[in-house]
């Protein structure tokens, strides 16, 4: 089997629609530069034990097609674990927010500055109809523009 057919097996595209293209370059580590707008989508879940393909885990990280990606453009209250009450509660509310815009649509993910985290995430901005969905984050005042550092939730 020639390596194209058997990539479009490994990453279960057979009888999907011909999106492939953004989900193919996606599924081999990178965000898709120039990428049409808004062709990608899934059913995402809530992260849980097993395995992990397309599910939120927090309000700035979610798998994708068997790959963690962080939303490069915001810094979200943390989850694992929260510092105090309020950062769980935010950090709660960003993640479902998160979870129900992944599901509102068909998204682009546009490469950031660089290609991953310390923690080996893809970074991404995730886009809707041009605009970013960690802004939406950022004007829910669920997260806040990233920095370059993280800074405490907790007052």
């Amino acid at each position: 089997m020639n390596s194209k057919a058997t990539r479009i097996r490994r990453f279960g595209l057979i009888g999907k629609t011909m999106i492939p293209l953004a989900v193919g370059a996606m599924a081999f580590g990178t965000c898709v530069a120039g990428a049409s707008a808004d062709e990608l989508s899934a059913d995402f879940t809530i992260c849980g034990e097993g395995r992990r393909v397309n599910c939120v885990v927090d309000g700035d990280t979610f798998w994708f097609q068997r790959q963690k990606v962080r939303v490069a453009d915001v810094d979200a209250p943390e989850l694992s674990p929260p510092r105090c009450e309020a950062e769980r509660r935010s950090g709660m509310a960003a993640k479902q927010m998160l979870f129900a815009l992944l599901n509102a649509g068909p998204f682009t993910l546009a490469p950031a500055d660089r290609d991953a985290d310390r923690y080996g995430r893809k970074l991404c901005i995730v886009l809707r109809n041009g605009q970013s969905i960690g802004e939406m984050l950022i004007a829910a005042k669920l997260a806040r523009p990233w920095t370059g550092s993280r800074r405490g939730w907790c007052d």
